[in-house]
């Protein structure tokens, strides 16, 4: 069966909707996949064959996400007229099909090009999933699917590194082509069976959904389960002041623009540059090693998304965890020099601070769970978006290739960063705490009113009757 429901008492039901998570969990696999790998195609001979130099590699990056920048909010807003189960392997489709075309590219800039509309295809992918996901699931149920969810992605990044070395070492010269030209065709023709799988099976949203794998009784009780839903805001002048004067769009916005660059070392494949930059590595190692990074980064989302379902949603813990670990990575490899043990320790640590991609995104979903759905979408949108634009040049000046082995602007960047983010998680806590304080007491206040009503109509009918 696809779907499991185990009734725990009247009022706490737990609905598993494995094609949900399946599907939701290989898309994002094949996006990291598809994103990750232009690193893998760039340590294994693109670099030298396209004749790559200075910071055309960042410079690639950057126009990535400018791509993606530009897709967040439109992405998310699109589903509110299009079918999750159409728009989402829809733009699968179309990362897909620029994903192999990037095996035909002769310069650089080719590749900026593709990869300028990849972004925005592959920007519906992230934030859309979380919105979906928090259309779902419970405050005890979110941050798990969540971890499971985002986990996908770094399994991609991972499996990225060992289809390159399979690929060079069985492919590279078939055909005329180079190894890392069939690692994007293969990337490409892999990606095309779930889009289809996404069509047929999608469940999108509880109240949208037309699974046929769930019946009538299914769908009222996963409606059910999530607040009652409010009169959609129109998209006006209105709506947007709503939106920026909210504590929730400056919150939450602020919390993932600041701890999105703590994933700077990973994100940036520093190890990857560091190991090419050291030299002494073959094509198979430069793409072997940097795999333990999201192998830590896969069991640290897990754990922490798993934890903080247990005890009950307290995702602030993770904002505390990172600040800490990440100023431990960065004075390790500022202090290791041409220690190899220590660098290798540092940059394997530094993957574990993935764990704020599941847990901060459920943080907003369950914060924003009695709001508006269309502003919902909005603020995990921007999210993406202010954290995305940020990178876009973050990265350039702090953690461009040419700064290789040692980063030294880039640690002392990550140790203000996380000094940020333990400010910005401690003033964030307080307001979401107060704001849900505030909702109870209204929600009790109403509830006695509506009480004392009904006594006053009880006692005027009986005086009628008198």
């Amino acid at each position: 069966m696809l779907i499991h429901i185990r009734i725990l008492s009247p009022k706490a039901v737990i609905i598993q909707t494995h094609t949900l998570e399946d599907h939701s969990s290989h898309w994002y696999f094949m996006n990291y996949l598809d994103r990750s790998n232009l690193t893998a195609a760039y340590v294994s001979g693109m670099k030298v064959e396209l004749a790559f130099h200075g910071n055309q590699f960042n410079v690639i990056n950057t126009v990535f996400t400018v791509g993606y920048v530009v897709g967040q909010v439109p992405s998310n807003l699109a589903l509110r007229y299009i079918r999750p189960r159409f728009f989402f392997p829809s733009m699968m489709v179309v990362w897909a099909g620029l994903t192999m075309c990037t095996a035909a590219a002769r310069h650089p800039r080719d590749i900026m090009a593709i990869r300028f509309f990849q972004g925005i295809a592959e920007s519906s992918t992230f934030v859309g999933t979380h919105y979906i996901l928090g259309s779902w699931y419970t405050e005890r149920e979110l941050g798990k699917r969540s971890g499971i969810f985002t986990s996908s992605g770094l399994a991609g990044t991972m499996f990225g590194g060992f289809l390159q070395t399979a690929i060079h070492s069985g492919l590279n010269g078939r055909g005329g082509l180079s190894g890392w030209k069939w690692l994007f065709i293969i990337d490409g023709l892999i990606t095309l069976p779930i889009a289809i799988y996404g069509f047929l099976l999608f469940p999108d949203t509880p109240r949208l959904t037309k699974a046929p794998y769930l019946n009538a009784e299914e769908r009222t009780l996963a409606i059910s389960r999530i607040p009652q839903e409010k009169e959609r805001l129109p998209l006006n002048l209105k709506f947007l002041l709503k939106v920026l004067r909210s504590w929730q769009w400056w919150g939450f916005v602020g919390l993932w623009t600041i701890g999105g660059e703590t994933e700077s070392f990973s994100s940036n494949s520093l190890i990857s540059l560091w190991l090419q930059a050291k030299g002494g590595f073959t094509v198979s190692q430069l793409n072997d090693y940097a795999t333990g990074v999201p192998a830590v980064g896969i069991v640290s989302t897990l754990f922490w998304a798993t934890l903080t379902d247990f005890l009950g949603g307290r995702r602030y813990l993770v904002g505390y965890y990172i600040t800490v670990l990440g100023i431990v990575t960065s004075i390790m490899i500022l202090v290791a020099g041409s220690n190899n043990a220590v660098s290798f320790a540092a940059y394997y640590l530094a993957g574990s601070v993935y764990a704020c991609q599941a847990t901060f995104f459920a943080w907003t979903n369950d914060a924003m769970r009695h709001e508006d759905e269309t502003f919902r979408a909005v603020v995990l949108a921007s999210m993406n978006m202010m954290n995305n634009a940020v990178n876009a040049w973050w990265s350039i000046i702090f953690y461009s290739a040419n700064y290789a082995p040692y980063f030294i602007r880039g640690m002392w960047a990550m140790i203000g960063t996380c000094i940020a983010l333990g400010i910005w998680t401690t003033g964030l806590l307080w307001i979401t705490s107060r704001e849900e304080k505030k909702r109870v007491f209204e929600g009790d206040e109403a509830g006695n009113t509506q009480v004392k009503n009904s006594e006053r109509e009880t006692l005027d009918g009986d005086l009628e009757k008198v």
